[in-house]
């Protein structure tokens, strides 16, 4: 049986309690971080407990973890990686001695996921992030500026300011590494920390570039079944794992989700799925984020729950991305009505499957 979560910002920056989580049906996970550690520092012991602590009281579990972010001097090779690989297997330790199995992460260059518009309004009233290829300026200045205005005052996963306050000398630090450089430093990584990861029974799961093109140069190297092919050869383990994004992979229409997600269920490296439609508005791949039904965007969700179920998954699994509906204003892509609708359609999907193989 899959494990349904329901990702949460902490208590001091999420409009969203565990309470409210606790009481959207069939949710038994909170997919959890610690946000106020720098990236590249090692978690504290005592502050992951208490995040625990604080799941574990309101009847929900915290098993995963999204994301233990990766300073950009491994992501880019600097000599001072090795600092920061040391960090980050101590993080992995302290995460295992609190339970955690799943650590999602991902090796995206400066910028993380990427919308050009945070709340572009739908012809049912809805705000949706949307992606416009045309409007990716060329100025990644003007483009950061442009996301943290439509944050609505949070800061967005993957988009911590202070990082992103030193945006040229990142750019410089990225200069000369295309994807080959980027490859290799991936493994470097995966080399160090996968062996810690068996020792302490935590899988990793490398999240899909988003979206899967390049942006302003730098190079992107999870965009499609060929990318993860020569990831999981980096290091043969089942520690080393992927994050499928149906969103993410979906938006670009040559890939096929659910045949991923057969191939690479089959071979024990997909612990965690995030579950989520977008809708495409024109044959360039422009695309906004829809209601999960499969109606209601361009991704088949039957198909892809099929494919989980077939596979006998029983990772973990969480909603996406969803739109600002009922007049909820928050973290863009993050509000509580539409994701927890989403894990109801989900899970109705999923026991509908049951239900029809029982008979």
């Amino acid at each position: 049986m899959l494990k349904m979560g329901f990702r949460w910002f902490g208590a001091s920056d999420d409009p969203i309690s565990l309470q409210n989580i606790r009481q959207i049906p069939g949710t038994t996970q909170v997919v959890g971080a610690l946000y106020d550690v720098p990236v590249g520092d090692v978690w504290p012991l005592e502050s992951i407990k208490q995040l625990k602590k604080e799941v574990e009281a309101n009847g929900l579990h915290l098993e995963v973890i999204e994301s233990v972010n990766i300073h950009d001097d491994i992501k880019a090779g600097k000599p001072t990686r090795d600092e920061y690989i040391a960090n980050y297997q101590q993080t992995i330790r302290n995460l295992a001695s609190c339970g955690v199995k799943v650590i999602c992460y991902n090796f995206m260059p400066i910028f993380d996921w990427l919308r050009t518009d945070l709340a572009e309004k739908l012809p049912d009233g809805s705000y949706a992030m949307a992606y416009d290829h045309q409007q990716v300026d060329s100025d990644p200045e003007e483009m950061l500026r442009s996301v943290q205005n439509g944050a609505n005052n949070y800061v967005l996963p993957g988009w911590e300011p202070e990082r992103l306050a030193q945006l040229k000398q990142l750019f410089m630090a990225y200069s000369d590494i295309d994807a080959d450089k980027l490859r290799q430093n991936l493994k470097y990584f995966l080399e160090a920390i996968i062996p810690v990861c068996e020792e302490c029974d935590v899988k990793m799961a490398m999240h899909p570039d988003d979206p899967p093109v390049s942006l302003f140069g730098l190079p992107r190297i999870y965009k499609n079944r060929e990318d993860m092919v020569k990831i999981e050869k980096m290091v043969d383990s089942p520690y080393n794992g992927f994050t499928i994004c149906t969103g993410s992979l979906g938006e670009n229409p040559a890939n096929d989700v659910p045949a991923i997600l057969r191939e690479f269920i089959a071979q024990d490296r997909v612990p965690f799925v995030h579950a989520r439609n977008i809708k495409f508005v024109n044959t360039e791949g422009d695309f906004h984020e829809s209601a999960h039904l499969s109606t209601e965007g361009s991704l088949d969700m039957y198909d892809i729950m099929k494919a989980l179920y077939d596979s006998k998954y029983t990772g973990y699994v969480r909603p996406d991305h969803g739109r600002d509906i009922w007049g909820e204003v928050g973290r863009p892509g993050y509000g509580l009505y539409d994701r927890a609708l989403g894990i109801t359609y989900l899970s109705g999907i999923w026991e509908a499957l049951v239900k029809d193989h029982i008979k």
